[in-house]
């Protein structure tokens, strides 16, 4: 390896938050200059000199990058899908916005008042600071453009930046080596999440045992190092950046004492909870006289919220039966030109509370083949006709629930519904799927786990209901529609 590949490994965090700093400012630049020429071209108004902007849109600028990182989009830490990370875009951006028009109103130019007034001392104070700005002189309107380019652009900018880090990471540039310290359920679940996102930047070594009878065998083909007597030897040998403790059964004592030796040894550390599902919901930490207690926030649904949803979900689904009726004419003409039977397959699917409902979604199977029976897993399944696979590929064999979000039985997005034989199986964890209401599309399609089962991967669906606004429901959309265009549906 040359020296410059040497340096980028090395420095890759730091490189990569100088960069991404340097190109937010290009892209919130780029985007002023965008407004501006909008603007300056509709034509029915006076121009405006060029030179009246300089200072507000290197304000603006500056703004952006202050709120930018106050919305924590300079966190080396990503959440699920980076779904956070394009939520933070639109809340910094609005409060960029406002920001700046304070900003513009308070630095102002001021004069003394030849009457006098009991102010006219801070007078000489607010011209230290003041800009050089007549509000009289720009157009309110360029701003607003200039900061609706701001906002696309990032989104834009940050969606092709997450791209390329994951590029870089899959070529294991930037990737740090780790360790997961055991070798039961929990590692193993935990060595599966590194497995389906690869882009985490972290290059899994090995397993530590808790005991010595494992050593030198291999899980999922990733070997057992060694046991944990051998810890030392083993973030030496295997120059260890980061250890992920998963023995959550390991009594408080041990633990503290493993934790001990990693910062003696300047390894950062993960410790996996022993009640992980519990605290992936929103809880809050209250202390009795010093002694830790965790409960669950109120699940208190937002009325407002609820009602923004619905009118989105009845926005989205009436453009979609409007504006796509090809979507919806041309598949049903092929459906039915391709095999015998109905162009819908209804089936009996658990919504919200457990209630069932007839899901309505165009018929992708042969009819003799269909039924209640586990989902395609590959894309030769014989149960699968030739036109359906192309609408499941790119999930328009999906379209006509908006049939079912109209009856109030679905929304756009949230956790998939599934069959009654599977919600019979349901355990306490599982059945947390059941108190939303179930949705198009969701964190579990657009994630790499779409290939697995849905009630397999809870995690994303309890994310969501967690965390369920309308601003995430519009980043899920987004990043659907991305989905679809790239055809990575189902089998």
């Amino acid at each position: 390896m040359n020296a410059h590949g040497t340096f980028l490994r090395r420095h890759f965090e730091p490189l990569l938050l100088s960069a991404q700093v340097v190109i937010d400012l290009a892209v919130v630049l780029l985007a002023c200059l965008a407004g501006y020429q909008l603007r300056e071209n509709i034509g029915w108004h006076s121009p405006t000199d060029l030179r009246v902007y300089q200072d507000i849109f290197l304000l603006t600028g500056a703004v952006c990058l202050v709120c930018f990182h106050a919305f924590g989009m300079y966190s080396p830490l990503k959440s699920l899908l980076n779904v956070e990370e394009f939520k933070s875009i639109g809340k910094s951006t609005l409060v960029a916005f406002l920001v700046l028009h304070s900003l513009i109103i308070f630095l102002s130019p001021t004069e003394l008042n030849p009457e006098g007034s009991i102010y006219d001392w801070l007078v000489p104070l607010h011209q230290l600071v003041d800009l050089d700005i007549n509000p009289d002189s720009y157009s309110r309107l360029t701003l607003v453009l200039s900061f609706a380019f701001v906002l696309v652009f990032t989104t834009v900018s940050r969606f092709v930046s997450f791209k390329l880090i994951q590029h870089l990471h899959r070529g294991g540039i930037g990737n740090r080596n780790v360790l997961i310290l055991g070798t039961g359920a929990t590692a193993r679940r935990l060595q599966k999440k590194f497995v389906l996102v690869p882009t985490l930047g972290l290059n899994l070594s090995g397993f530590v045992t808790e005991d010595g009878g494992t050593v030198g065998a291999t899980i999922d083909r990733v070997p057992v190092l060694g046991a944990i007597e051998e810890l030392e030897w083993l973030v030496r040998r295997h120059k260890i950046s980061e250890v992920f403790v998963a023995l959550p059964e390991l009594g408080e004592e041990a633990l503290m004492g493993i934790i001990e030796k990693l910062e003696r040894w300047g390894v950062a550390y993960n410790v996996v909870p022993r009640f992980y599902h519990l605290l992936s919901h929103n809880v809050r930490i209250e202390n009795l006289d010093s002694i830790p207690l965790i409960s669950r926030r109120d699940r208190e649904a937002n009325a407002l919220g609820l009602i923004a949803k619905r009118v989105l979900d009845l926005g989205l689904a009436l453009v979609i039966l409007t504006v796509g009726a090809p979507l919806f004419v041309i598949p049903a003409i092929l459906i039915r030109r391709e095999s015998p039977g109905p162009v819908f397959f209804l089936q009996t699917r658990i919504g919200r509370d457990g209630k069932p409902f007839r899901m309505i979604k165009f018929r992708t199977m042969h009819l003799h083949l269909s039924g209640d029976a586990p989902k395609p897993t590959s894309s030769h399944d014989p149960r699968v006709t030739r036109v359906g696979r192309w609408l499941r590929r790119y999930s328009l064999d999906e379209l006509p629930q908006v049939l079912n979000v109209l009856r109030g039985e679905m929304s756009i997005v949230g956790p998939r519904p599934e069959m009654p034989f599977i919600v019979e199986k349901y355990g306490p964890m599982e059945r947390e799927r059941l108190r939303a209401k179930p949705g198009l599309t969701g964190l579990w399609q657009i994630s790499y786990a779409r290939g697995e089962a849905i009630h397999a991967n809870l995690d994303y669906d309890i994310y969501y209901i967690e965390n369920q606004s309308l601003l995430l429901d519009l980043v899920i959309i987004g990043l659907t529609g991305v989905a679809v265009v790239k055809g990575t549906g189902a089998y």
